[in-house]
């Protein structure tokens, strides 16, 4: 990676967290110096465990775990929430960050002081291809970049092209995708840096693994069973 302590700071100024998409599940918890008062915005709508998916070498492990005991929102398709009292609440366009600034500020009419604590509890990512452990990860706090997707995948195997890594994205119904050359360290200000909700990540293999494909898996038993019999034929026929 070139030029990396110059590109990193730039990016750092620059980069924009993922904003919130129809689908995230919000777990959403409001606090304040008296709990009783914010009591009738934490109802309990949709408490459950959410399942943690992990698909290695084409068999799906899912792992059940405890997730927040905080209420449960899932965005609709028209980036709507059903918030109680406040009714339906705007996430389009919004960082999770800004959502939970958009809500305090609208709670202040109610509350005084009000806390609003929000995290996605099903942020996805999947890598796939030449990495060490190919799955679908789920990103607790919903902050992710592609270094952070890789790193839980355990890198890049040595047979992984490092300049040509694909991100698929669908946003809002529209399909993008790009190619990173992670050896080119002005790749963290790319948009695709910033992992978002339910990206994939494909990283090729090199020409080795190419030709690798190409051969019979069987190649090796072949070649032993014909030398054993070429073996056989030689000495009953010396």
């Amino acid at each position: 990676m070139k030029n990396i302590d110059e590109l990193a700071t730039e990016a750092s100024i620059k980069s924009a967290a993922s904003t919130l998409q129809p689908g995230d599940q919000l777990s959403i918890m409001i606090s304040a110096d008296d709990m009783e008062v914010v009591a009738p915005f934490n109802q309990n709508i949709s408490n459950s465990d959410s399942p943690n998916y992990n698909m290695i070498n084409g068999s799906q492990n899912i792992n059940r775990v405890n997730v927040s005991q905080n209420p449960t929102y899932v965005v609709k398709e028209d980036g709507t929430i059903n918030f109680p009292i406040l009714g339906l609440l705007d996430t389009t366009n919004k960082t999770k960050e800004e959502f939970a600034q958009y809500l305090q500020n609208r709670m202040k009419k109610y509350v005084v002081n009000p806390i609003v604590n929000i995290n996605i509890i099903n942020f996805k990512v999947t890598v796939l291809g030449q990495v060490n452990r190919p799955a679908t990860y789920t990103v607790p706090d919903g902050q992710a970049t592609l270094l952070t997707a890789l790193g839980l995948a355990g890198d890049l195997t040595k047979y992984g092209e490092r300049d040509n890594v694909l991100v698929v994205r669908n946003e809002n119904g529209q399909i993008t995708k790009t190619r990173i050359d992670l050896t080119k360290a002005d790749f963290i200000n790319s948009p695709f840096y910033q992992i978002k909700q339910n990206d994939v990540i494909f990283v090729s293999g090199n020409p080795t693994v190419t030709k690798t494909s190409r051969l019979d898996p069987n190649a090796g038993i072949y070649i032993s069973v014909a030398s054993i019999v070429v073996t056989i034929l030689a000495l009953v026929f010396k």
